[in-house]
């Protein structure tokens, strides 16, 4: 029997967001703590990211963008625009370091985001209208804080999957005909 597809979207629910980026960290952390070397600074080809790279990322979104952007907005509205992200940054500020030292990092930035984000009050009754609230995206325009939050959980999934897939890559060619079925490797659509 074929399934259908579930094609049914939620609503951003800042408790469901919340808990997604809160095991953000920790599937980084079992994934690629320990692994060889090379897998860590596996990618899949010319200028594509490695999770190494990705690890590196996420970093910086932690330092520069969803928790700065949230308290512009709540503190600025559409007065004051946020500020350019720099999506390559991780390249200059990883330099030298171990995976285990961005693992280590990352989980105490996210921490600290979490607690920031706790401490904001939008999962009260009337934290709802705080994620109406609008600011200014250099490139995108006018954008809410509930579309701001949302994408955070979207880009955290977003960059799991392209770990998986970079890890997956790595065996392509062993597994054999069961390429296939495999979607991570393959590209097909589930």
């Amino acid at each position: 029997m074929e399934s259908t597809p579930d094609r049914s979207r939620r609503t951003f629910s800042m408790s469901e967001g919340r808990a997604l980026l809160e095991r953000t960290p920790a599937i980084v952390d079992v994934w690629l703590r320990g692994l060889p070397e090379e897998w860590a600074r596996a990618n899949e080809g010319g200028e594509s990211w490695s999770p190494f790279d990705v690890l590196g990322h996420y970093i910086h979104g932690e330092r520069t963008d969803w928790i700065p952007r949230l308290t512009r907005i709540l503190e600025h509205g559409m007065a004051l625009p946020f500020d350019k992200f720099d999506r390559f940054a991780q390249f200059r500020d990883s330099a030298g370091k171990s995976i285990a030292e961005l693992l280590d990092e990352f989980a105490r930035l996210r921490a600290e985001s979490l607690r920031a984000l706790d401490a904001f009050g939008l999962d009260r009754p009337d934290g709802n209208a705080l994620l109406d609230r609008r600011g200014r995206h250099p490139e995108l325009g006018e954008v809410t804080v509930r579309q701001l939050l949302a994408t955070w959980v979207a880009h955290d999934l977003d960059h799991l999957m392209q770990i998986a897939r970079v890890l997956a890559s790595q065996y392509a060619d062993e597994v054999g005909p069961w390429r296939r079925y495999l979607r991570v490797i393959s590209g097909l659509p589930g």
